[in-house]
């Protein structure tokens, strides 16, 4: 069996600055032993020492793997596929200037042969010379198949005339800014998965690009700068193979979105006045989290919604209702923290236990006002039809007192084939002797509430 020995005080060096084995790769040293010492390292093939490389990822132990022997290095030169350098991987790459940073980087990439995943993440790292950027990814983009890039440049480059017409199936681009798109020349035919984060670009540039990937799925776009040529900030997005889309930190003033394919639409921290979906009835997944809108419209867009997940929402409940009561085929529904433009607005369960027979996860938080009347509640206890299939309940409240215990009480009633309960609450850290008492009258209570549920597992999650 072949074994690596690794002297406690072993070392090496990036441009004379040394860097402790022990210090830095200890998981990895010992990675590597139990490797050697479980298998003969004579008969193990190149290329499979290659992919245990490509598992490492990060560039620091592909670095140090490769010095081992001969036979490493080999596997490191011909069959090394991933490769990863991340300033918050290792602090030593803050701590380098940017001209010493540019040749390691060089001298790591220049060593390998058909890469087929790049990770260039340079955060709080200075401006890199465009010119070995530009060999960077000049060298590597005719074997690429994914690249992760946040790199700053002088002058700035355009990576999408560098990256066009190869077979990129993932690009994932932040803090860069992408203009002047031509899609009959920068096209992207294999790229299935775009995400840009902190990029500028223009509404124009966006849909072009997008008409540039016919064969992107997966859309993700976290505060972007969206440059417009009139007063009115308007983003329209077609595209027919697009089934998943995550939009975080943009306002807007519309947004419009075209697509026949679309299973998963997430809108987070959003400001929209206007969100209109066009499709044709895929949308599966539905999530809005923390998003001001003053006008959303989906059409037929969600007739067979299967996952409805709202948040940090002002909603008018029979608007939204009838928005999704055509999803029969809903199997979760969550509404959590949510405001109703009426304050006598009531989410009866017996509306959803009528329309959504399929239900088998419901999740409700309830807001316990000083002005509620008592008895009149956000989710109404009314009518007696049942939640056949709910097995998970979640239930929350700001405010733990008897009138949410009773609440508790009534769903659970509700739900014969109930599995699992899980209880939301907020405790403050400095509590008067009231919400002491409130609090312990409450465990009581769920105690003794329990007791007629001893086949539901019960947790407590509070923040």
């Amino acid at each position: 069996m072949g074994t690596i020995m690794i002297p406690q005080n072993f070392s090496f060096s990036v441009f004379g600055e040394p860097v402790g084995w022990h210090q830095s790769f200890n998981f990895f040293g010992s990675f590597l032993n139990w490797v050697c010492n479980k298998i003969d390292m004579d008969y193990l093939p190149v290329d499979v020492i290659g992919n245990i490389l490509s598992q490492l990822g990060a560039a620091r132990d592909v670095i140090v793997a490769s010095a081992t022997c001969r036979k490493w290095r080999e596997a490191c030169r011909k069959h090394l596929h991933t490769l990863s350098f991340n300033s918050h991987d290792w602090p030593l790459y803050r701590d380098l200037s940017t001209i010493r940073l540019e040749i390691l980087i060089t001298q790591t990439l220049f060593q390998t042969t058909g890469l087929q995943c790049l990770s260039i993440l340079m955060d709080d790292v200075d401006e890199f010379s465009a010119s070995i950027v530009v060999a960077w990814l000049m060298y590597t983009r005719e074997s690429l198949r994914w690249l992760f890039y946040n790199v700053r440049t002088s002058p700035k480059i355009n990576i999408l005339d560098i990256c066009g017409r190869q077979k990129l199936e993932m690009l994932v681009l932040a803090h860069n800014s992408v203009s002047g798109v031509e899609p009959n020349y920068q096209r992207f035919l294999c790229l299935k998965s775009l995400s840009l984060s902190y990029v500028s670009i223009s509404a124009l540039d966006l849909n072009l690009l997008l008409t540039a990937c016919p064969k992107i799925e997966t859309l993700a776009l976290v505060n972007p700068e969206i440059a417009m040529s009139d007063a009115q900030v308007t983003v329209e997005l077609n595209s027919s193979t697009l089934k998943s889309i995550y939009v975080e930190a943009i306002s807007l003033d519309k947004f419009i979105l075209e697509t026949d394919s679309l299973e998963n639409l997430h809108l987070k921290d959003c400001a929209l006045e206007l969100f209109e979906l066009i499709g044709k009835g895929t949308l599966k997944y539905f999530k809005i989290d923390d998003v001001s809108i003053i006008h959303l419209d989906v059409g037929d867009a969600v007739d067979n919604l299967e996952i409805v997940n709202v948040s940090n929402f002002t909603i008018n409940w029979s608007k939204f209702y009838q928005m999704i009561s055509k999803s029969s085929t809903l199997r979760s529904l969550r509404l959590w923290d949510v405001v109703f433009d009426e304050e006598d607005e009531i989410v009866d369960v017996e509306t959803i236990a009528l329309c959504f027979p399929q239900l088998n996860h419901l999740a409700l938080s309830y807001d316990l006002r000083d002005d509620l009347r008592e008895g009149i509640l956000h989710y109404g206890l009314q009518g007696l039809s049942l939640l056949e299939n709910v097995n998970v309940l979640e239930l929350g409240s700001a405010l733990i007192n008897d009138v949410f215990t009773h609440w508790v009480a009534g769903l659970l009633q509700r739900c014969p084939n109930l599995s699992k309960l899980v209880i939301h609450g907020v405790i403050s850290e400095t509590k008067t002797h009231e919400e002491c008492q409130m609090l312990a009258s409450f465990t009581s209570s769920i105690v003794q509430l329990m007791r007629r549920y001893m086949h539901v597992d019960v947790q407590f999650e509070f923040e």
